[in-house]
């Protein structure tokens, strides 16, 4: 692997969403143990940035040639290298592109209906927003890693 692939803004945020995560969820746990009841948003909150820590992880493990993928047939026959990186390339970019234009519409449509969360009570878009613009990041990273393989510079890990 490259040392120098990595994908600073990805890892930052999940490196944060998983600190508010462990750290709404140990207060949430104080508060019950002492009063028996609980932060309402917590869960609403966590869910959140689990999908944004999922997101953010997954384009971390694209840069870093980290995803699983056909790289047993790669090393079965190395002539069919290339049109394999290709192909995970084209099957990746489709799902990518699938979850961009599908989560988009869902953004704009939580947006134009002006929807809340049950919870906090703030806008759903706020939350959904995210998914285009990670699938998005994950797309570069995507990009970045394939372009890395077809010339060499990335292999698989044993």
């Amino acid at each position: 692997m490259n040392k120098q692939a990595d994908a600073p803004l990805e890892r930052g945020l999940a490196t944060l969403a998983l600190l508010i995560i462990g750290l709404i969820s140990l207060a949430n746990v104080v508060v019950r143990y002492f009063t028996n009841a609980s932060f309402a948003f917590t869960e609403e909150l966590s869910v959140f940035l689990l999908v944004v820590l999922t997101f953010a992880g997954a384009s971390v493990a694209l840069r870093r040639n980290r995803h699983i993928r056909i790289g047993f047939l790669e090393r079965l026959c190395p002539a069919l290298r290339t049109p394999l990186i290709i192909l995970q390339w084209l099957a990746a970019t489709l799902v990518l592109g699938l979850v961009l234009w599908f989560g988009g519409q869902f953004a704009l449509e939580e947006y134009q209906w002006q929807s809340e969360s049950p919870g906090l009570g703030l806008p759903n878009w706020w939350y959904v927003v995210w998914l285009p613009v990670l699938s998005l990041l994950m797309f570069v990273r995507l990009c970045q890693m394939t372009l890395e393989r077809l010339r060499g510079g990335e292999h698989d890990e044993s």
